[in-house]
């Protein structure tokens, strides 16, 4: 090598820690939630590394535009949520997925560390990595853990106050009660004087609603029913996916999606542990999507314990951001 080599700096190797083993077994979740009356999946059961990668496809389709509305609220508006919420902060990203969101802010926010919490511990990793070969000066922390369970936080990363991002719809996932404990526990990560910054899909037309939960595709019937190969891994099921359609709706009196798959014709499933017949159009329930009006929203942050919140909505009023000081 010549003497007027410039190498690009190295980027220091993002420290990980997975923390999924501190949470309640998730094989004895699935075998009660499968045996339950009415049986269900917890939806956060979506995100193998497959299932993830069909989520980043499911956003990519015109019939979703979710994602696309936030990316556009995020550069409209990258300035003012940064001096609503502070900078210079740990940037605390949960369910960070391919980590892309949260890097958009990255230049506005200018955070002193970047932490990615998500279940999906293998593909959290690999995206990790790539985004620290990107930005070789930010220190990084991954975390895998159920944090829809338990927010944990451990010494590895910076105190507080910190910024949580929660973009997307995830917090449509939660009933209102359990949403309103999760923003509360949310609330003490942030530590005094930090903050929320949260993404909300809002109350719009049934059939746009219905069309994006039921592309055309079938990209989000093939992520709904990647769910049962992730249950067969986790608890040596041997549900056959053949045997089982998508079922997607929105309910406008409960103001939510929901997704079930349903049995295709009679079935017997075993388990480790036990097993259950399934009848013909017996549906197995794996993800609500609760919707928001923006008076909702606001009522839950203030009953949650959150200062008042300043939102942004995209020009359809289908999404918001908002931004609240724990």
């Amino acid at each position: 090598m010549g003497s007027n080599d410039v190498r690009a700096p190295l980027a220091a190797v993002p420290a990980f820690l997975d923390l999924r083993n501190t949470s309640a077994d998730p094989a004895d979740e699935l075998r009660a939630s499968l045996a339950a009356d009415a049986p269900f999946i917890a939806p956060k059961f979506f995100y193998d590394a497959l299932g993830s990668r069909l989520f980043e496809a499911i956003c990519e389709l015109p019939e979703y535009p979710l994602t696309r509305a936030e990316r556009r609220l995020f550069e409209r508006h990258g300035e003012a949520i940064a001096a609503r919420a502070g900078i210079d902060r740990p940037l605390v990203d949960l369910g960070a997925g391919n980590c892309e969101k949260a890097e958009q802010l990255f230049e506005t926010l200018a955070p002193s560390q970047y932490v990615a919490v998500d279940i999906a511990a293998d593909f959290l990793r690999e995206r990790l990595a790539a985004l620290a070969l990107r930005r070789p000066g930010l220190p990084m922390v991954g975390l895998a853990q159920d944090f829809t369970a338990a927010l944990e936080l451990p010494d590895i990363v910076q105190p507080g106050p910190r910024t949580v991002f929660y973009p997307g719809s995830s917090i449509g996932n939660f009933a209102p009660p359990a949403a309103l404990a999760f923003l509360e526990r949310i609330r003490a990560a942030c530590g005094a004087g930090g903050c929320l910054i949260l993404g909300a899909d809002l109350v719009r037309d049934k059939h746009a609603l219905d069309l994006a939960y039921a592309d055309p595709l079938g990209v989000t019937a093939a992520f709904n029913l990647n769910v049962l190969r992730n249950v067969n891994r986790c608890i040596d099921a041997d549900f056959d996916v053949a045997d089982w359609r998508h079922v997607a709706f929105f309910d406008p009196v409960s103001a939510r999606i929901e997704m079930h798959v349903e049995a295709r014709c009679d079935v017997d499933v075993r388990w480790t542990g036990g097993g259950r017949r399934f009848r013909a159009a017996d549906r197995i329930h794996t993800e609500n999507s609760h919707k928001y009006t923006l008076p909702g929203l606001r009522a839950l942050l203030r009953r949650a314990g959150y200062g008042d919140a300043t939102l942004w909505t995209d020009e359809e009023n289908g999404f918001a951001v908002a931004v609240a000081a724990a």
